[in-house]
């Protein structure tokens, strides 16, 4: 079990996108992070649950037919 705190570049690489996005979400108040001092921290469990609460379902799409065949 680590219970250890995730740094801005962990959690970048955990979601795969740019440590600047991260920073900036975190700026804003959009990513959940722990404070400390000047140093701001991530609970992996807290921005798994933040990921899980931004999916949002697909919709159904009608394919178009060319030819007789779906594409």
């Amino acid at each position: 079990m680590t219970d250890r705190l995730l740094d801005a570049k962990e959690v970048a690489e955990l979601l795969h996108v740019p440590v600047s996005w991260v920073r900036e979400s975190t700026r804003s108040g959009a990513l959940p992070c722990v404070q400390l001092g000047r140093y701001r921290r991530y609970d992996r469990q807290a921005v798994l649950d933040w990921l899980e609460s931004c999916k949002r379902p697909g919709r159904p799409i009608a394919l178009r037919r060319i030819g007789g065949r779906a594409t």
